[in-house]
């Protein structure tokens, strides 16, 4: 199994930033990617931003790019994001998740997902 636990959420002011944190331990891939999605309240899990670990290759969704950066360390099973410029429309549960080298944007490819950590942006 593998476990994965998130760190840095919080209380921020609208166009401040955050820095969160997932590590991945347990019986983990050769290659896997690491995920992050959010939930806001009634919403649906949305997919935010993905990262390969080996390769370094990134993906965005459209409300991330140019505000958010995924970042990861392959030797430590870890994965950051840095979200920018936050909005009051950014406030959600982020969640990292973890799938094979081939996962993108759809939640449905993912096996594993940590816990959660509240990020909530006021205004």
């Amino acid at each position: 199994q593998v476990q994965l636990v998130e760190t840095g959420g919080g209380l921020v002011q609208a166009g401040g930033s955050a820095r969160l944190s997932c590590v991945a331990s347990g019986r983990t891939f050769w290659r896997f990617n690491l995920g992050w999605f959010r939930q806001a309240p009634g919403k649906e899990r949305e997919f935010v931003a993905v990262i390969d670990l080996l390769t370094g290759n990134t993906q965005y969704a459209d409300s991330a790019k140019g505000r958010f950066t995924i970042s990861g360390d392959n030797a430590k099973n870890t994965a950051y994001l840095q979200m920018n410029t936050l909005e009051r429309e950014d406030t959600a549960v982020y969640y990292c998740a973890a799938g094979s080298g081939r996962t993108g944007a759809d939640r449905h490819d993912y096996a594993y997902w940590g816990q959660g950590t509240q990020v909530t942006v006021s205004s």
